[in-house]
């Protein structure tokens, strides 16, 4: 899963440009015991088995003394956020899982064109990815609302593995099905429709509202991390094995996401006390966007950035060849691609880091017009070195960008309808994405891509105008 949720994302996505197996959750803290659990410790649940011996205890041993020294932690920074024991030890199994998910996207894109050599049912396959995000995410934040969501996290992760295991087998012949890729594909993303409100709802509940800003930025860089890892371990399996064994490998990474949650007792979810029944509990998201304008201008901001300012990432290709002269095979596209992903990870890293103590309204408005300007040089350049530099400066502005909008966000929300909200982040920031690729591909058709990237930077220039955050 990579969709990021926070999260991207999400996670978190397996979606998209992602699907996001990312889990985080609080262990042990720099306050007192009940502080650092991001929970009300009166509850009827156990503590977190932090003591339990796992494959992970010299990793966790390691990042104990580096983080119990004596200096200063800022709260909302990332070495704030990992400081609390349990989130460490998912951090990591998150990391692992979603290199195993960038590894299935990528050859499941390559597969789908070696089959076919149709670019149409590449992108078959991607609003199948991505479209139940749109269809499906109201659902999976009422049920993340109601349910027990340690329960419904374990039981989505393993029903995602079996379908990667149900897409391995299918692959596994010359002439695979494709009526069954596609619809094993959506039942995947159906998965990561519920999954991504649910993660969403838990995160700030789990590490505190002062060390939220460092863990979404965590989440947000593994998931780019992981973005720049997979493919290129996929590629490689693929070649030597098969899709078929790549698929496989996802599916087995899907236990380290259902370790993570058995070892720990998340919090319930807070009853809904609105008073709404049957739909208007489905949309009470839309009722809680309605009535805070900050909620409300976060989505309308996630909603048109992710649908007309991020079209040139589905159509990097093509402006890889009429742009820059770049085979999309070849392995300065893999560079190109990769560099994209290693500034989106600097982004999602500045938030808890150098920007910690910034202002999160402010850091949206000055990056949305710094990813405008980017995207603009990107755009207009013809020469492949200068791109290079130029997309990974958009990778860094956009992230940056998204990790500060999902921390306004989340600090604003009441955790008794929090998954719907979330539900309308991701619907916002997977959803759409496939939307925008169908209506950037006759545009370029008749004039270009430099036309749909243009058209993107400004309206990231008007994002900036529009969004004015604080109080």
């Amino acid at each position: 899963m990579t969709v990021q949720v926070g999260t991207g994302s999400g996670s978190t996505s397996k979606g998209s440009s992602s699907s996001s197996k990312s889990i985080v959750t609080s262990g042990e803290g720099t306050g007192s015991p009940d502080e650092s659990r991001g929970w009300d410790a009166a509850a009827p649940m156990a503590p977190p088995p932090d003591h339990n011996p796992t494959v992970a205890s010299s990793v966790e041993d390691t990042v104990d003394a580096l983080e119990d020294g004596d200096r200063p932690v800022r709260s909302s920074s990332a070495r704030a956020a990992l400081r609390h024991r349990t989130f460490r030890r998912v951090f990591i199994g998150a990391f692992l899982s979603n290199i195993g998910s960038w590894m299935q996207n990528v050859v499941l894109g390559a597969l789908a064109y070696d089959l076919t050599k149709s670019p149409t049912f590449v992108g078959i396959i991607l609003f199948a990815q991505l479209g139940p995000l749109l269809l499906f995410s109201l659902v999976g934040g009422l049920l993340a609302d109601i349910f027990d969501r340690r329960r419904l996290l374990i039981i989505v992760s393993v029903l995602q593995g079996v379908c990667s295991l149900g897409l391995a087998w299918v692959a596994r012949g010359d002439d695979p099905s494709k009526a069954a890729l596609v619809a094993i594909v959506f039942l995947i993303g159906i998965g990561q429709a519920i999954f991504g409100p649910t993660y969403g709802a838990l995160l700030p509940a789990l590490v505190g509202k002062d060390d939220l800003g460092g863990a979404i930025s965590l989440n947000s860089a593994q998931m780019n991390g992981s973005r720049v890892i997979g493919p290129v371990i996929g590629s490689v399996l693929d070649a030597r094995f098969g899709a078929s064994w790549v698929f496989v490998g996802n599916a087995a990474s899907y236990l380290l996401v259902i370790w993570s949650l058995m070892l720990v007792r998340l919090p319930p979810p807070v009853p809904d006390t609105s008073g709404a029944t049957g739909l208007g509990r489905l949309a009470a998201g839309f009722q809680v966007a309605r009535k805070d304008w900050v909620i409300g201008r976060c989505l309308v901001i996630i909603f048109t950035f992710s649908l007309l300012a991020l079209p040139f990432i589905g159509q990097l290709p093509v402006l890889a060849d009429q742009n820059l002269g770049i085979d999309p095979r070849s392995e300065q596209y893999g560079l190109l691609y990769a560099s994209f992903g290693i500034g989106a990870l600097m982004g999602a890293l500045s938030i808890g880091t150098v920007l910690s103590e910034r202002s999160k309204e402010r850091v949206v408005r000055y990056g949305l017009v710094a990813f405008a300007g980017f995207l603009l040089l990107f755009g207009l350049l013809r020469s492949v070195g200068p791109a290079y530099v130029a997309i990974l400066l958009v990778g860094l502005a956009y992230f940056a960008v998204i990790t500060s909008l999902s921390t306004v966000l989340q600090e604003r929300l009441d955790d008794g309808n929090r998954g719907r909200v979330m539900a309308l982040w991701i619907m916002g920031f997977g959803g759409t994405v496939p939307i925008g690729n169908l209506l950037a591909g006759p545009i370029i058709g008749a004039t270009s891509i430099t036309v749909v990237v243009v058209a993107g930077a400004l309206i990231a220039l008007g994002l900036a105008v529009y969004a004015d955050l604080e109080e």
